[in-house]
């Protein structure tokens, strides 16, 4: 099946002494060296996170969807239809249609990529690839002006897929930089770091497009530079993460063949993970609540204008505030797993989420303020949550399948997340309220609670053949 890396892949491993003619002084200063290795390894592999997060925030979160719609209505019949490769679209559509395309598309190239990873042990090159085709993808959306909605959809399309497998590539790297002691640390910090890159970014896009007169530059103009600011930024801070990260030398095992198509790669994957039912186990409970997490992000906007008429101005500034306190959360719950372990504070977080939806139903309309500190308990426990369930995964992990696994750990996050806003529309049809539609999405952060609840994390970590922290 799959390739084994050396003793090389757990950090620490051979760190030490070692044994038969070294003194003390010639082990202890190895095991700095490599101590400091890591350290630099680990300060790089935040840097990715800096660069792409920029991506998922100003270009998706923000200006993209009203943008590339605005671009599709203008190239739309007398019926307001578009007509990609002679299908009949409405304008409004089309974004949504593009996005789920590149679910898609990503969706087919993830396992085949991190088998490609794990075989060949060389994650650089590809994170590379994926890297800096999705910041060229982004760049080029500078050129989307008239009606120009077919480069913006492909270009959507090649970004969106590219940053999906690029971070199969890049969460791959979690366990061979980081001891099992320090995960939570790590990961929580990279998160951070992402969050900060974004919300950074964002204010500069936002002081550029709402002051674009006095710049010279027309509103789209504006958007477009904003747009191609993204792809600028993940391409240049993409180089730091390239630079530090190394590959490890591999084994490979007897029988191990070529790789083969996306979708028989996934299956094959997912019948290597029958032989570590905990891990699956786990990975349905993320499934299940992140799901959930990801409704919340996509919906909250449209419930913010629709149920409670708040502007667009609040709005933005709501995405701000999660993006900067998603950063004190982060950091937050990476503290409280060292005391409590990654378990209990990820279950911690998802009663908390249970609970901010329950106190997002009661919001009133027309009141930003509420609005504002329903943005502040989401910023709290967002990248919490995402960050601890990343460093818990990467535990379950067998060694040597770290890009395989968690490129089904990234369709979890990225390609599977689409139940939770057909439940959403489902129940906004049948009941006419967003207040009904969003407390629908209680269930499931409740079931994703009782489904991990049920996983016993030191089983599963033991059956993956890992060495089990002391808090996990």
């Amino acid at each position: 099946m799959s390739a084994r890396t050396t003793a090389e892949t757990e950090p620490g491993a051979g760190d030490g002494d070692g044994g038969s003619g070294r003194g003390d002084g010639a082990g202890a200063g190895k095991a700095a060296a490599t101590a400091a290795a890591r350290k630099r390894e680990q300060h790089g592999w935040y840097f990715y996170d800096f660069a792409c997060s920029v991506y998922s925030t100003s270009v998706l979160t923000v200006f993209l969807g009203p943008y590339l719609t605005a671009v599709a209505k203008a190239a739309a019949d007398a019926e307001g239809y578009v007509h990609p490769l002679g299908i009949p679209v409405r304008a409004g559509s089309f974004f949504a249609y593009a996005v789920s395309a590149s679910v898609i598309v990503a969706v087919l190239i993830m396992p085949l990529v991190g088998a490609v990873a794990d075989r060949g042990g060389r994650k650089k090159p590809l994170l590379a690839a994926a890297a800096y085709t999705g910041a060229a993808a982004t760049a080029g959306m500078f050129f989307l002006g008239g009606d120009r909605y077919l480069l913006g959809g492909l270009l959507l399309v090649v970004a969106n897929a590219s940053l999906a497998v690029s971070m199969v590539l890049y969460n791959a790297y979690l366990p061979q930089i980081a001891a099992p002691d320090e995960r939570d640390t790590v990961s929580s910090r990279g998160w951070a770091f992402g969050y900060t890159s974004g919300a950074f970014v964002l204010v500069l896009n936002l002081v550029l497009f709402q002051g674009h007169d006095s710049f010279g530059l027309s509103e789209s103009m504006a958007v477009r530079v904003c747009l191609a600011s993204a792809g600028l930024w993940w391409g240049a801070f993409a180089i730091i993460p390239l630079r530090r990260l190394r590959d490890r030398t591999v084994v490979r095992e007897p029988g191990a063949g070529a790789p083969v198509s996306g979708w028989r790669q996934l299956i094959a994957t997912l019948k290597d993970m029958r032989r570590y039912p905990l891990t699956l186990s786990f990975l349905l409970a993320y499934l299940v609540y992140n799901d959930g997490v990801q409704t919340v992000i996509s919906q909250a906007s449209i419930y913010g204008s629709e149920e409670l008429e708040l502007e667009q101005s609040t709005l933005i500034v709501a995405v701000l505030l999660v993006q900067v306190l998603a950063v004190v959360g982060a950091l937050g719950m990476g503290r409280l797993a060292r005391t409590h372990g990654a378990k209990r504070t990820i279950l911690g977080s998802l009663a908390a989420w249970g609970l901010t939806l329950a106190a997002g139903y009661f919001l009133p309309a027309r009141t930003p303020v509420w609005f504002f500190a329903l943005a502040s308990m989401i910023g709290l426990v967002l990248g919490g949550s995402q960050a601890l369930s990343r460093s818990l995964f990467s535990h379950l992990v067998p060694a040597g399948k770290e890009a395989e696994y968690f490129s089904a750990y990234e369709m979890s996050d990225r390609g599977l997340s689409w139940v939770g806003p057909l439940v959403f529309g489902l129940t906004y049809q049948l009941t006419g309220s967003y207040r009904d539609a969003i407390i629908s999405l209680v269930v499931f952060f409740a079931l994703g609670f009782v489904l991990l609840a049920r996983v016993p994390v030191r089983r599963a970590v033991e059956a993956a053949g890992n060495p089990v922290p002391e808090r996990i």
